[in-house]
């Protein structure tokens, strides 16, 4: 019987690549979807439990702990223990446990903080990343090198998926660790019913990609299947300053752009961030569908329902 654990399932990105699985047929009996309360994968003998209660065939580890600029300031032990000993602890279960295939979902914070754009997939050893989210981006870093390692030891078969910046429906909207769709939405929401001033963190001068999370979704299932030991970067190939962003989430929602205030004592995050996706176009045979303004669209309109 094969089985699927989907760590995180119940998460942001979990609940679109469950959905995308259950699309492409797959047997949802089959899908395993642990949650933290009942097995905490940053203790090696609950993630031990996990794998020997369900022996899986095929593992997405998706579980992490991050977010946004302010909550990687204000937990950057918290980030680097819990995403590095999840990490260790599921990779080293899938060597005891013969596990066909892990995938495990990076992320673009592990990248250089001065990178040249867009970021190709082996610029990622070029440099420490960005401070404020380099205790993260460094845990999963590291994780790279083990699936590497594991591979050239005891052939343990992986793939390395990283996406940019996601965003859609049931994205987190803590306002304690929301990234920066998500913050502005829910912002922009509060100062229109109140009619306040919208304060955005930095100048607006940095860029980010996003890639709408549906699209993600597509890609982990399809990665399924391919057989690839390289990292794969995921993104949408669109590049947008935070200033544009900001205008065009304020546009869509309605909201006089003439209330919006910059706090240039706050930090800009990495200055530019935008990646390659030509391997992912060959290896994945995958490119993304849903442009930045009909993902906005869509996921304001989930939002406000």
């Amino acid at each position: 019987m094969n089985k699927i654990i989907v760590t995180g399932g119940h998460g942001f990105l979990g609940k679109a690549v469950c959905k995308r699985l259950e699309m492409c047929g797959y047997d949802m009996n089959h899908v395993v979807v642990p949650r933290s309360k009942e097995y905490d994968l940053t203790k090696q003998s609950q993630c031990e439990k996990l794998f020997s209660k369900h022996n899986p065939s095929t593992v997405i580890h998706l579980a992490a702990t991050c977010g946004g600029i302010g909550a990687n300031r204000q937990n950057p032990g918290v980030y680097f223990y819990n995403n590095m000993s999840m990490g260790i602890n599921v990779i080293e279960n899938c060597r005891k446990y013969n596990t066909n295939k892990i995938i495990l979902v990076g992320t673009v914070c592990s990248y250089p903080k001065y990178c040249q754009t867009p970021f190709k997939e082996d610029d990622i050893w070029l440099g420490y990343p960005e401070e404020t989210n380099a205790p993260y981006g460094i845990a999963k870093k590291s994780l790279y090198v083990m699936l590497d390692a594991y591979r050239q030891q005891y052939g343990l078969n992986s793939l390395v998926l990283i996406p940019t910046n996601l965003y859609g429906p049931n994205d987190n909207f803590d306002d304690n660790s929301s990234h920066v769709i998500p913050a502005l939405i829910k912002k922009i929401h509060k100062c229109k019913l109140n009619n306040e001033k919208l304060t955005v963190w930095g100048d607006g001068s940095a860029t980010r990609e996003f890639l709408y999370v549906e699209d993600a979704a597509r890609a982990i299932v399809q990665g399924i299947d391919v057989d690839s030991s390289n990292i794969i970067n995921l993104g949408s190939g669109e590049e947008i300053s935070i200033l544009d962003l900001v205008y065009t989430i304020c546009n869509i929602m309605k909201f006089d752009t003439s209330m919006i205030e910059w706090d240039t004592s706050k930090p800009n995050g990495q200055p530019k961030r935008m990646l390659d996706i030509s391997r992912a176009r060959q290896e994945l045979k995958w490119q993304n569908q849903t442009t930045l303004m009909d993902g906005l669209s869509k996921t304001i309109e989930w939002y406000n329902a």
